[in-house]
């Protein structure tokens, strides 16, 4: 399991995790194809460094690679959100009642803390926008679950998928306030030691959040 807390050990791994990082943020535009001559040129590295990354980036669902065309950055498609958006409230739902249950005191504190941090720029009511990692909530609670399987699901699997659609899409007006209340609400439940509580908010506030990107999409391909 790859925790996102992890420092890169070779360039190979440096590459990967800016690559990531640049699609994730739509510096390398969704839907674009992947060119290794072209990337080796502009990250400095070889064409097999940046081979190696392109499978990686396949493995976390960033890349996706079709006959006659080679490797393509994902697009970011309605159903594409649909179908993400449906395994990540039962997974989370699942991450937030298990959390309930198994974090300790002092993770629920330091959860606490988080949210404070995230209220002084949730306050502002112009953006809400968390880095990957252990600033971010949804990672604190999926790693709060002490379910090693479903943590490698969640992170190595669909979590980067997640934050490019949540990045590129954004947040913004009364859903960014809204969202910070659906997230205090579920931190609520978890220090109340309510597991049921718990995935029921994280299904909701997952659901809701859906519900805005999905509009957020439409908008912009009119």
């Amino acid at each position: 399991m790859t925790l996102l807390t992890e420092q890169p050990v070779t360039s190979a791994d440096k590459t990967f995790i800016q690559l990531r990082k640049d699609i994730v943020k739509g510096v390398i535009s969704a839907g674009s194809k992947l060119s290794e001559t072209e990337l080796s040129t502009k990250y400095a590295v070889s064409r097999a460094v940046i081979r190696e990354a392109i499978n990686r980036l396949e493995s976390c669902h960033l890349v996706e690679r079709k006959a006659n065309v080679g490797a393509r950055v994902v697009a970011l498609t309605g159903e594409g959100l649909m179908e993400l958006y449906q395994v990540r409230e039962s997974l989370e739902g699942m991450a937030a009642r298990l959390a309930a249950m198994n974090m300790s005191d002092e993770e629920i504190a330091d959860l606490n803390d988080l949210l404070n941090t995230h209220f002084q720029t949730v306050k502002t009511g112009e953006t809400y926008y968390q880095e990957a990692g252990d600033v971010d909530f949804h990672y604190r609670i999926i790693l709060g679950s002490k379910n090693s399987h479903l943590i490698s699901i969640l992170v190595d699997g669909i979590y980067h998928l997640i934050r490019m659609y949540r990045v590129q899409l954004g947040m913004a007006g009364p859903r960014v306030t809204r969202a910070f209340d659906e997230h205090k609400h579920i931190v609520q439940a978890i220090s109340n030691r309510d597991p049921e509580l718990a995935e029921i908010l994280m299904r909701r506030h997952i659901q809701y959040t859906k519900n805005s990107l999905e509009t957020k999409l439409v908008t912009d391909s009119l």
